[in-house]
């Protein structure tokens, strides 16, 4: 015992004074999983108390909560100086035109010190919070921002940290002094939970993902619970604290030791799925699949439409082995959204391009910025997982799920959109134009009664136009926001009537095959085309044609699933016009789509 106690002070306390003395460089690095001498105290470990600086999650109870979404706006993303200093620059760098960066250290003066030599102003939109700690994971063991009643006051959420790091599971308290925040603790029973933010994500609506890690963590046998729960428990209790319903939960992936969902996906938005490919059968490509399919077979997105996936390549690591052949665990979902900003980890320029150029499709509008992560992968981590976003004190809210072309009447097409704020809305715009270099014309927006729904339409403006439109509103404090956070530059477009899904009739009890609305479109790089197949089964063509009538082959195979996503590369393609074909014995279903320049 004397010598658990022992270990356990050099967890907590003397990690942090060996720092201090001997200078941040040579801190010792844990991994992301269990390092092999923390191993040892897994028996035996108890959570540290941390009463002192939270709120029970039982004096909140009957309070409506709703998690944010990491595209939300951020006031903050904490850090913490534990190794890793040359990324952590590089971060500090990248974000700090974004929102304040929090760097949790032990030693003030020489961050500074470091941060000056890399070149990095902290003097701008920096703060230093002097605190204990563990590691460099903050994104594990950090606070969660939830909001009472959707938009109205900010509270950060404590779980139990799943490693024997007791300074780790500290910080949340910490943060939340220094920021001026509550903080809601889940590390008493009865509503104590086990869990790692690695391993969750949330789409702001009320969904939430993880892998079956949860359940083990939190069930018989777990060495970390306070109390045993099932799965029923662990989602009444994410409900109740979090707001959380549904609560996805995927299969383990057979290589990936952490089990953490940011490894291997990410969502965008509210509908968009970013899922690690890799190439067929390997590694933990089946599992992913098998999980992503078990998803869109399930679940939809919170607009009652398929979750849309678009796949980014997981490579291989710098001798070309991939997970299960012992390599390194490289990922490209494993990014950071910081307001306008997205930090993607890089690791070799000729599979780099591709991921960045994927995110910069998918995300008109904001800078793109890599940042080498060769140094910290062996750890199985990246920028996500070093990397904590706090939310905003009062969210100016817009929800909106793009348009379809196809759904013009005479009026042209309805556009709503979710508009909150504590204080209340005093107007909401609706800009659109079909040239963006001549600007935007403003359609003032009326809200329902009684509701938080904005609506107005866009007016025909001829057939198979492309539109351009985003959101802005005012708060009746004066509050501005929009959606895309990075409008007008980012934006979202669609192509006015002769665009709509398009099928043929069903014959000899066959059913057809449709096009989905193609994404992005107009389309420069990687482009989505959403099959929706029901319940057809035989083959499918699916190619793109020319103006002047030439065919491209795009895929062709015997869909598996309800909604089949093919994949097109339109960087491949000269701009113009093209038609997507869908070739079935029944027919033909087509829709127009624009490759920009």
């Amino acid at each position: 015992m004397i010598m658990l106690r022992r270990a356990l002070c050099f967890l907590g306390i003397g990690l942090s004074l060996f720092t201090e003395a001997r200078g941040q460089q040579e801190i010792k690095e844990l991994p992301r999983g269990l390092a092999e001498f923390e191993k040892g105290f897994l028996s035996t470990y108890t959570p540290p108390d941390v009463s002192g600086s939270t709120i029970p999650a039982s004096v909140l109870r009957g309070t409506s909560f709703r998690t944010m979404a990491e595209w939300e706006e951020l006031q903050a993303v904490v850090i913490t100086w534990a190794g890793q200093q040359v990324i952590l620059a590089e971060i500090v760098r990248s974000i700090q035109d974004e929102c304040l960066v929090v760097i949790v250290c032990n030693n003030e003066a020489t961050v500074k010190s470091y941060l000056a030599g890399k070149g990095v102003d902290w003097t701008k939109n920096v703060s230093f919070l002097t605190g204990a700690y563990n590691s460099v994971w903050v994104r594990d063991y950090g606070p969660n921002s939830v909001y009472a009643n959707d938009v109205d006051s900010l509270y950060l959420v404590d779980w139990i940290y799943n490693r024997p790091r007791p300074s780790d599971d500290k910080v949340p308290g910490l943060v939340g002094l220094h920021l001026g925040l509550p903080v809601v603790s889940m590390a008493s029973k009865p509503n104590d939970l086990v869990h790692t933010g690695g391993n969750f994500m949330s789409d702001g609506l009320g969904t939430g993902f993880s892998s079956n890690l949860v359940l083990e963590e939190n069930g018989p046998g777990s060495q970390w619970a306070l109390t045993v729960k099932d799965e029923l428990a662990i989602d009444a209790l994410m409900s109740s604290v979090m707001g959380i319903d549904p609560y996805i939960k995927m299969e383990n992936l057979p290589f990936d030791g952490i089990h953490h969902i940011d490894m291997h996906m990410k969502l965008l938005d509210e509908r968009t799925l970013l899922v690690g490919k890799y190439p067929d059968g390997i590694a933990d490509g089946p599992q992913i699949e098998a999980n992503i399919q078990y998803v869109l077979s399930g679940f939809t997105s919170a607009s009652g439409e398929p979750f849309r996936v678009v796949r980014i390549p997981m490579p291989p690591d710098a001798s070309g082995k991939y997970p299960h052949q012992g390599g390194h665990y490289r990922t490209y979902t494993n990014s950071l959204i910081a307001n306008r900003t997205i930090i993607v980890p890089t690791y070799e320029e000729k599979y780099d391009t591709t991921a960045l150029r994927i995110y910069r499709d998918l995300m008109p509008g904001y800078k793109v910025t890599g940042i080498n992560c060769n140094a910290i992968i062996p750890l199985s981590g990246a920028l996500h997982c070093i990397t904590k976003e706090i939310g905003v004190n009062d969210p100016l809210r817009i929800v909106h799920f793009p348009v379809d072309g196809s759904l013009a009447d005479e009026d042209g097409v309805l556009v709503e959109a979710t508009v909150q704020h504590r204080e209340g809305i005093a107007s909401a715009t609706l800009h659109y134009t079909t040239d963006t270099l001549s600007g935007f014309v403003a359609l003032a927006m009326e809200q329902i009664p009684g509701t938080d729904t904005w609506s107005a339409s866009i007016p025909p403006v001829g057939e198979d136009a492309v539109v351009h439109y985003y959101i802005e509103a005012v708060s009746q404090n004066g509050k501005a926001g929009s959606r895309p956070l990075t409008a007008p530059a980012g934006h979202w477009s669609f192509l006015m009537e002769g665009t709509g899904t398009s099928s043929v009739e069903p014959t000899d009890g066959q059913a057809s095959v449709a096009i989905s609305n193609i994404f992005p479109n107009p389309a420069r790089a990687i482009t989505c085309i959403p099959l929706q197949v029901g319940s057809y089964k035989g083959e499918v063509q699916v190619d793109l044609v020319d103006a002047w009538g030439n065919r491209f082959p795009i895929w062709e195979g015997e869909p598996g699933v309800q909604e089949q996503n093919v994949f097109l590369n339109a960087s491949l393609f000269p701009s113009g016009t093209y038609a997507v074909r869908v070739i079935t014995p029944q027919g033909i279903a087509s829709r127009v789509l624009v490759i920009a320049e």
